[in-house]
C-alpha cells in the first residue's frame, strides 16, 4: 500500500478517523503492511504486548480462555489495550478469513502517542469504550 492508501484505511478505523491529515501520514510511515492467512492468530492470549494491530481487511475472531467473544473487522483495532497498559495480551485474535493488517510496534506507537496528543486523545476514548460498564 502506498502512504495515500493507509492513510485513507487509517481514516476509516475509529481510532483515527478524527486525527489530522499530518498524523494521519505520520501513522501510515510508521505502521507495516502485514498479510495473515486465515487460520493464524494475530496475537494470543497471555503473550507480552508489543504492538497495537488495526485491520484493513478480513476478519478476525477474538477468543479468552477458549470461549469466542466478538470478531473484529475492517475498521476494528486490537491490541492497544495490553499495549498501554504493559499486561499480556487479554485474548486471542485469529485471521478468519486472510487479513491485511496495519502494525504500529510499541516503540513507534509510544513516539506517535508523544507527538500527536490528538490520537492519544482518541485512543483513551475508545479505550474507555471498550472497558465493562461498571460506573455509577
Amino acid at each position: 500500500m502506498t502512504v495515500e492508501e493507509r492513510v485513507d484505511a487509517l481514516r476509516r478505523i475509529p481510532l483515527f478517523c478524527e486525527c489530522s491529515q499530518d498524523d494521519l501520514e505520520a501513522v501510515a510511515r510508521t505502521a507495516d503492511e502485514r498479510a495473515v492467512p486465515a487460520g493464524e492468530a494475530l496475537m494470543r492470549q497471555g503473550d507480552a504486548a508489543q504492538e497495537l494491530v488495526a485491520i484493513v481487511a478480513g476478519v478476525a475472531a477474538v477468543e479468552r480462555d477458549g470461549y469466542a467473544l466478538t470478531r473484529r473487522r475492517a475498521g476494528d483495532f486490537v491490541g492497544e489495550l495490553a499495549l498501554l497498559t504493559g499486561r499480556p495480551r487479554s485474548a486471542t485474535v485469529t485471521a478468519l478469513t486472510d487479513v491485511r493488517v496495519l502494525v504500529v510496534e510499541r516503540p513507534q506507537f509510544e513516539r506517535l502517542l508523544r507527538e500527536a496528543p490528538s490520537i492519544a486523545n482518541k485512543l483513551l476514548i475508545a479505550l474507555a469504550q471498550r472497558l465493562p460498564r461498571d460506573d455509577v
